[in-house]
């Protein structure tokens, strides 16, 4: 059988797979749940402070194999079902089946033993962060103390979770060389004592020899769905990053629940910046002009795609900025096509004209595009349909909850 367990479910199957909840090693049943409950402690007496459990549909019985699923369908592990509950939780073992490829900032997921390995033995202070952090002096204080190798685990779970990691990076960038940021997506605990208990463990688990607990998460006012969301498409000229943002357009009108405002970079030139040139100060403000405007239209609850070519990380960072600023949220979705098939596409010639010295300071030719680090979302179109492509980035919409 498969099975798609809810998103809770999911985090903590991550975290049982990485080796974060040693010595867990599968969902918990009846005999450790209630000694969790009533000690804080497994049954066979090894301390540990949170409910680990999953939910399964009645007719799977014990001596089953259940097969968990991401939300797009890639199996993840297999559940060995032990013990069956009369609530429908099930207990058992898992085995991974490979690692999460998709969710924002994939490429920074660690497993504790990789962060082990990278502190080679070094003392670690541990910062486990639900918001952003309001005291970075207290943070380097103690790590210098210590003569301890500060250690950020942004706890990435939910609607927020891009945020906090973003937070993560940008702390990063302002605590001494060789902080290290590892998101752990660790869903809440009801209980903060709990929490607080269980983000401890976690910690202990990628190696710190201290932690200390970041503050309480920002909270933004309403449902994703009535907040402005800005997705923010960059790639290189012919990379697919316009056809994409016209089908999501499409798309979003069909479903009619979001107020669309679509910023397609060469239709912004004619209009929003027209007689602007090429060099990278006015390519610089046609970006900053298309980020003011979508930020505008966010600020009011609605959705603005925009779709330029956007080659440069400071100018990205900065509209980021301007969405966020207002309290919209910001999707940044590469699309990533390589420089080679972009250039084999060539639609319109610009790259024959680029090459020929035609046209001067031509994205990917002769001048350099800024591959993003922080995108939420990176998709290849080189071998992907359009149809594909969009459903990517719908799916995106409503994992966060910003389409229904």
């Amino acid at each position: 059988m498969e099975w798609t367990p809810d998103a809770r479910e999911l985090a903590d199957l991550e975290l049982l797979l990485s080796g974060a909840f040693q010595p867990l090693t599968g969902f918990l049943g009846h005999d450790d749940l209630h000694t969790v409950h009533e000690r804080g402690t497994l049954a066979d007496g090894t301390p540990w402070p949170a409910p680990v459990t999953i939910t399964l549909p009645d007719e799977v019985t014990p001596g089953e194999e259940v097969t968990l699923l991401d939300p797009e369908g890639v199996p993840l592990a297999v559940l060995s079902v032990t013990e069956r509950g009369h609530d429908g939780l099930a207990a058992g073992p898992v085995k991974g089946l490979g690692a999460p490829e998709h969710g924002p900032f994939a490429r920074l997921r660690r497993t504790p033993d990789e962060v082990r390995v990278d502190l080679g033995g070094r003392d670690a202070l541990a910062v486990t962060m639900r918001g952003p952090l309001d005291d970075l002096g207290e943070i380097v204080a103690t790590a210098k103390e210590l003569g301890a190798v500060i250690l950020l685990l942004p706890l990435a779970y939910g609607e927020a979770g891009p945020g906090v990691v973003r937070a993560a990076l940008r702390a990063r960038d302002q605590l001494p060389e060789g902080t290290i940021v590892v998101p752990v997506p660790l869903a809440p605990r009801d209980e903060p004592e709990i929490d607080l208990e269980l983000r401890e463990h976690v910690a202990f688990a990628y190696g710190a020899s201290e932690h200390l607990a970041g503050p309480d998460p920002v909270r933004i006012p309403g449902p994703p769905h009535r907040r402005g969301l800005v997705v923010f498409f960059t790639g290189l000229s012919g990379s697919g990053k316009s056809t994409i943002a016209r089908g999501l357009r499409d798309a979003l009108l069909e479903l009619g629940t979001r107020t669309v405002t679509y910023l397609d970079g060469d239709v912004v030139r004619h209009l929003l910046s027209k007689g602007l040139t090429f060099s990278k100060a006015d390519r610089d403000l046609n970006i900053r002009r298309i980020g003011f405007v979508a930020a505008e239209a966010a600020r009011h609850g609605g959705l603005a795609i925009c779709a330029p070519i956007a080659p440069y990380a400071e100018t990205r960072a900065e509209v980021r900025e301007m969405a966020e600023s207002v309290g919209a949220d910001f999707l940044l979705v590469h699309v990533a096509t390589p420089l080679e098939e972009c250039e084999r596409r060539d639609r319109k010639g610009l790259y024959a004209k680029a090459r020929a010295g035609l046209i001067p300071e031509f994205t990917g030719v002769s001048d350099p595009y800024e591959e993003p680090d922080d995108a939420d979302l990176t998709i290849d179109t080189t071998h992907l349909s359009v149809e594909a492509a969009v459903g990517r980035v719908l799916d995106t919409l409503r994992g966060g909850g910003w389409v229904r």
